[in-house]
C-alpha cells in the first residue's frame, strides 16, 4: 500500500491525531468526523510531491475547517435547548494514563475552551496540547507568528483562571462514582448527599428531546430532588456501569435496557462540585465502542 498510495497511509497514521484536534476545537465527536472526512477529500487532491511534512499539512487542513464548523456551531449554540455539554467519548484506559491528555478532552476544560473564540480556541488547543510550533500555528490561523503569540498568552491566562485547580487521584474518583451507582441502582438518592458537595452544580444536557434542567440547578438539595424526580419516571431496569470516558472514570446509566445517561463529575476535596449528566441521545453514539485519541 505504502509504495501505491502514500497519500492513503498518510492520513491513516495521522487519523488518531488530527481527530483529536477536531474532537477538542469542536466538543462535538460526530462534527469531528465530519471535519475528518472533509479533510481527507482536500488531502486526496493535493499533489503529494512538494509536501515535505504530511503530518504538518494534515493539521494545518483539519485547524482551518475545525474553524469554520467552530463559527457554524457557535451560532448554533445560541439557540440550543437548555445546556450545552460536549459529546462524550467512550476512551481506552491508555488515554487516562497520559494525564495531559485526558484533562485536554476532559468535560470541564472542553466547558472552559468554550468560553474562547474560535481562533484563541485553536491556537491554544494546538500550542498547549498538541505542541505545534508557532509558526506552524500561524500558517493554520492564517495569522503571523508574532499575532499567535499574543493569542496563545491571552488563551492561556484565560484557561488558567478557570480550569479545575486541584488534581484528583482516580481512586477518589472511583469512590465518589462507586456511592453516586449505589444511589442510581438501589433508588436511595439520600446516599447522594454523602458525595455531594452544598454548592454543587449540575449541568444536564437533554438537547430539548430528554428530560433535562433548562439552567444549571445549584446546591445539593437541589440536585437531590431533581434526580428523585428523574428516577421515578426511570422505565425498569436502571442498570449503573463504571465506564472511562473522555479519560475519566464516569458512569453509564442504563434504563429500560437502553443507554439513558453519561453522568461526570469534577470531584475537588473529596466531593463533587460540578456534575455533568449527557442525556441528548444524539449525543450518545459514540459510547459502544472505545474512540482512539492520540496527540
Amino acid at each position: 500500500m505504502s509504495a501505491v498510495d502514500p497519500a492513503t497511509d498518510a492520513f491513516v497514521a495521522h487519523r488518531n491525531l488530527l481527530f483529536t484536534i477536531a474532537y477538542e476545537m469542536l466538543g462535538s465527536a460526530a462534527d469531528a468526523e465530519d471535519v475528518l472526512q472533509e479533510t481527507w477529500l482536500r488531502w486526496a487532491d493535493v499533489d503529494q510531491e512538494p509536501v515535505r511534512d504530511p503530518r504538518a499539512y494534515l493539521v494545518r487542513i483539519t485547524t482551518r475547517l475545525a474553524l469554520n464548523r467552530l463559527r457554524t456551531l457557535g451560532r448554533q449554540r445560541e439557540t440550543y435547548v437548555g445546556p450545552w455539554l460536549p459529546e462524550p467519548l467512550l476512551t481506552s484506559p491508555d488515554v487516562a494514563e497520559d494525564v495531559e491528555l485526558a484533562e485536554s478532552v476532559s468535560t470541564a476544560m472542553l466547558l472552559v475552551l468554550e468560553t474562547l473564540t474560535p481562533t484563541e480556541r485553536a491556537v491554544f488547543v494546538l500550542r498547549e496540547v498538541f505542541d505545534v510550533g508557532y509558526d506552524e500555528i500561524a500558517a493554520a490561523v492564517d495569522k503571523s507568528a508574532a499575532a499567535v503569540r499574543q493569542i496563545a498568552h491571552r488563551a492561556r491566562s484565560h484557561v488558567e483562571a478557570r480550569r479545575p485547580r486541584v488534581e484528583v487521584s482516580e481512586a477518589e474518583a472511583r469512590r465518589v462514582l462507586a456511592t453516586f451507582k449505589e444511589a442510581t441502582e438501589t433508588g436511595d438518592m439520600q446516599r447522594l448527599l454523602d458525595v455531594l458537595a452544598p454548592d454543587v452544580v449540575m449541568l444536564s444536557d437533554g438537547g430539548g428531546v430528554k428530560q433535562a434542567a433548562l439552567r444549571p440547578i445549584v446546591g445539593a438539595d437541589k440536585v437531590l430532588r431533581w434526580f428523585v424526580g428523574v428516577a421515578a419516571k426511570a422505565p425498569m431496569p436502571v442498570t449503573v456501569h463504571e465506564v472511562l470516558v473522555n479519560g475519566a472514570p464516569a458512569l453509564r446509566i442504563d434504563t429500560g435496557g437502553e443507554l439513558d445517561t453519561i453522568a461526570t463529575v469534577k470531584v475537588e476535596g473529596g466531593l463533587v462540585t460540578a456534575m455533568y449528566l449527557v442525556r441528548n441521545p444524539h449525543k450518545l453514539a459514540f459510547l459502544e465502542a472505545e474512540t482512539p485519541l492520540a496527540r
